[in-house]
């Protein structure tokens, strides 16, 4: 990411190419944002465009431009960007549409984008098809229509792939302060990646949402995580258009379980990038963030002044990963001083209201609830849509608390339109950060508590080669041996000689199978529990051409799946979850990208639904997780050793027992 687009995105001089009303628009939404520069629009005829004189050519400009509107249709956007270029410009904004994301009902539009970015050379362009940016920090706008964008000091940076969604955030009427929306549109030259990075190098951002269709160079995205990390500057995404890629493959449990948006969750998990999944949350969340940056944890305590609303928020926070710790009980003396006898203290807390109206009695109360095992309080609070003379002592009281704790404080309503924006700004002015939305509210304290580091080390991408070879069983099971991981000893047989011979080498009972197919117990291809008498007769029934007999293992604890699909937009995506029959029905799984640690590893494994019966259920005998994990990591070293010709591999079921873990199904599909 070596693009500089300091000068595009900070403009001091503004060209306008084009005269219409898109243009136009780009001229007065400037003007009306204050901005001071330059402003120079370019029309081959006109002599006036929205009262500033007009040059006739690029060519005539007094200066070089920073930054350029490019209003025109698509061919001559390309000869004006390759002018620009030439000049020296700082960027432009590729208004027209017909490229690269037309060329279903045009197949010129690729071929055009080709000539775009070729014309473009070193200069950031974005776009095509693309309605350009709004600075609302210095006042500079590239933006051909309206919005809702206010100036501000300093703000969350908002970028997304789509301009309408884009214009109707900056409509938003919650409080806050937007620095900067940038549209991204087909990012043929400037990816999302790259524009992050240039707005977090601005001290005035607080905070980046990150509306995503696509990952286009995972690389990009790895150095974009670890730069704001550094800077302290976090990040979260709104995901959508989840990808088919991951399911390319379809012979596994592992491709049908991962599912398309499986890598994309794993890479946000990976990056440390918080998700959320609509724009209202979204919004709340950068909010908080603006106010107070990542959460320290999941550690929340709400006083309302309705049991109501206590009831309310502690059933909606079930299953979000926010805890009510109990109160200590310091907070008890404190809150029993301000609130006397007849409150029953609990978090979340019912204060009543008989200290409503009093002011420095609500704040004590409400500091009461705050603390360092806290990490976010709210007080819901909903001001009538009618007279909100009687609700102005919550605002004060809100305020006193962030003055006098310095605690993380907010002020949450259960429905959005129950917090007016003036009462959000001024909250906000104090410190207070104001949710609107009480399951919102939730959101944003989940997502500023999951902010985290990004991994240190690189994801493992894969090559691109068809996959057009299925290893059989004993084959699959060989090469990952060589990796590590533990089989079964076995032997593949063709014949009932064969078979004998292996039944007399191997140690009873066996498990006998059918070789070649993808899903053995739908073909009543395995037979658990042969004895050395029966293994001819069984695998005649059988009747694959192949059958692999190999001794069974006793005193499984449990049994997982453990699955590796290419995904070629996020890398390789590991699976790991409930193996055996059921695998497809219990669907308890959870994924990761290749390489994950040890400790990756242990806390996924933690997450399953099956995790107490690998701790030991009720006194039953616990898995041995260090075999579980070295397991896991031989696949892994497979994955990596292959990269270029791996599809899939699949472990099901990988049996644990108290001493061990062995794989007695594999999978693996090539190039």
């Amino acid at each position: 990411m070596n693009k500089d687009l300091t000068r595009l995105l900070r403009p001091k001089a503004i060209a306008v190419i084009g005269g219409g009303t898109w243009c136009q628009q780009v001229i007065r939404q400037s003007e009306r944002m204050g901005f001071t520069g330059q402003i120079w629009p370019v029309h081959p005829k006109a002599i006036e465009i929205a009262g500033h004189a007009v040059f006739s050519k690029l060519e005539d400009l007094p200066a070089v431009p920073d930054a350029v509107f490019v209003g025109i249709n698509r061919h001559a956007t390309i000869e004006a960007v390759r002018l620009l270029s030439d000049m020296g410009a700082g960027g432009a904004v590729c208004f027209a549409s017909g490229f690269s994301e037309a060329v279903a009902e045009d197949d010129s539009g690729g071929d055009l984008q080709d000539q775009l970015i070729a014309a473009a050379g070193d200069m950031p362009i974005l776009g095509p098809n693309c309605y350009g940016f709004i600075n609302a920090l210095d006042g500079a706008l590239l933006w051909p229509d309206q919005h809702g964008a206010k100036p501000v000091e300093k703000g969350v940076a908002i970028l997304t792939q789509s301009s309408n969604i884009s214009i109707n955030l900056t409509m938003q009427k919650r409080g806050l302060p937007i620095a900067y929306m940038v549209t991204c549109g087909n990012m043929a030259q400037t990816s999302q990646a790259e524009i992050a990075s240039a707005l977090i190098d601005d001290p005035r951002v607080t905070a980046v949402g990150l509306h995503v269709e696509g990952f286009k160079d995972v690389r990009e995205w790895e150095e974009l995580a670890a730069k704001a990390y550094r800077k302290r500057i976090p990040l979260i995404a709104l995901k959508v258009g989840a990808s088919e890629q991951a399911q390319a493959a379809t012979v596994s449990h592992t491709a049908s379980l991962a599912g398309s948006d499986a890598g994309a969750q794993a890479l946000l998990d990976r990056l440390g990038i918080s998700r959320l999944s609509a724009l209202p949350e979204f919004l709340e969340t950068l909010k908080l963030l603006h106010c107070y940056g990542p959460l320290p944890g999941g550690n929340i305590a709400s006083i309302s002044c309705s049991g109501g609303e206590a009831s309310l928020i502690a059933d909606m926070a079930v299953r979000t990963g926010l805890n009510f710790p109990r109160l200590t009980d310091d907070k008890k003396a404190r809150l029993r001083d301000a609130l006397g006898p007849m409150v029953a203290l609990n978090n979340p807390l019912d204060y009543h209201t008989y200290i409503w109206r009093d002011e420095d009695a609500m704040a004590k109360a409400w500091s009461g609830m705050t603390g360092d095992d806290i990490d976010l309080t709210f007080s819901i609070v909903d001001y009538p849509t009618t007279d909100q003379t009687d609700w102005a002592c919550a605002t004060c009281a809100a305020l006193k608390v962030r003055d006098e704790t310095n605690a993380r404080f907010a002020v949450a309503a259960t429905l959005p339109e129950l917090l007016p924006e003036d009462v959000a700004q001024d909250l906000m002015a104090g410190g207070v950060v104001p949710l609107m939305g009480l399951q919102e509210a939730l959101s944003a304290a989940r997502a500023a508590g999951q902010i985290a580091a990004p991994a240190s080390h690189p994801v493992c991408l894969p090559g691109k080669a068809e996959a057009t070879h299925t290893l059989t069983e004993g084959e699959a099971k060989q090469e990952l041996a060589r990796c590590g991981l533990r089989v079964p000893q076995n032997r593949t047989v063709r014949n009932p000689g064969e078979a004998r011979a292996a039944a007399q080498e191997l140690e009873a009972p066996f498990a006998v199978k059918g070789v070649g197919l993808a899903h053995k117990s739908e073909y009543a291809a395995i037979r658990l529990g042969v004895q050395v008498a029966d293994v001819v007769d069984v695998a005649n029934d059988i009747d694959t051409e192949e059958i692999l007999i190999e001794e069974m293992i006793t005193g499984t604890v449990a049994e997982l799946l453990v699955g590796v699909v290419r995904d070629p937009a996020h890398g390789f995506v590991l699976t790991l979850g409930a193996g055996g029959v059921l695998t497809e029905v219990l669907r308890d799984t959870t994924s990761l990208l290749v390489p994950s640690t040890q400790e990756d590893i242990q806390a996924a494994l933690g997450k399953l639904k099956i995790a107490p019966l690998l701790a030991g259920y009720r006194g039953q005998p616990a898995a041995d997780m260090d075999a579980i994990i070295n397991a896991i990591q031989a696949v892994q070293t497979y994955v990596t050793q292959n990269a270029e010709t791996l599809c899939e591999v699949e472990i099901n079921p990988l049996l644990c027992t108290p001493d061990k873990a062995v794989a007695v199904d594999a999978l693996i599909r090539k190039a």
